[in-house]
């Protein structure tokens, strides 16, 4: 494998963990997702809860009354992103799988070579999945996709620069609704073989 590390982005609801956890049992790899939280809060003394809460979203009118605000300098927001960025950096050290984080953006700017996958469906299948996911607390509908990947795509804009789900910022864009989970690893796998 030419790469040391796998990240995957995606719009929520298209089973990034999933596939993390598949590939992961396949190639051997470790993978890292919501245990990141952990490595997140003890980097930067911020807590798992507020991590949890505000770790990979980014409401735009929140960002703006942080910016106003004279203690923006210091906002939840950037410090959980630097020290996530930290915590990505400090794994990429052994190969591994990388969930979210705007970890393919933080690695490619450190000079790191990663292979870097972006996962995605349409609305429908992903109410549907989410509907059907075990830990899923909160009702998902449409109004609620739409709001989840403005949070995600809003966090990436801030921190990156970049439009989340741009073809040209990774390895290869998956559709998991037509293509189907297990021949998305069967791809990927193949690829990195």
């Amino acid at each position: 494998m030419d790469y040391k590390v796998i990240t995957i982005s995606r719009n929520y609801g298209s089973h990034g963990h999933e596939l993390a956890q598949k590939l992961s049992e396949r190639l051997g790899l470790p993978y890292y997702d919501r245990d990141f939280v952990k490595k997140t809060a003890a980097e930067s003394g911020i807590s798992q809860e507020l991590i949890d809460a505000d770790g990979e979203k980014l409401n735009m009118g929140t960002r703006f009354l942080e910016m106003l605000s004279p203690a923006s300098l210091n906002s939840n927001h950037d410090e959980i992103f630097k020290a996530q960025a930290r915590v990505v950096l400090e794994l990429s050290q052994a190969p591994c799988i990388i969930v979210g984080r705007c970890s393919n953006y933080i690695l490619r700017e450190a000079g790191i070579p990663s292979f870097d996958i972006y996962l995605t469906a349409d609305k429908e299948w992903r109410i549907e999945n989410a509907l059907n996911h075990k830990t899923k607390k909160e009702q998902v509908t449409d109004q609620y996709i739409i709001k989840k990947d403005k949070e995600r795509s809003d966090y990436y804009k801030t921190y990156t620069g970049r439009v989340m789900g741009m073809a040209d910022d990774y390895s290869i864009c998956l559709d998991v609704g037509k293509i189907g989970m297990d021949k998305c690893v069967d791809i990927i796998c193949n690829i990195l073989k």
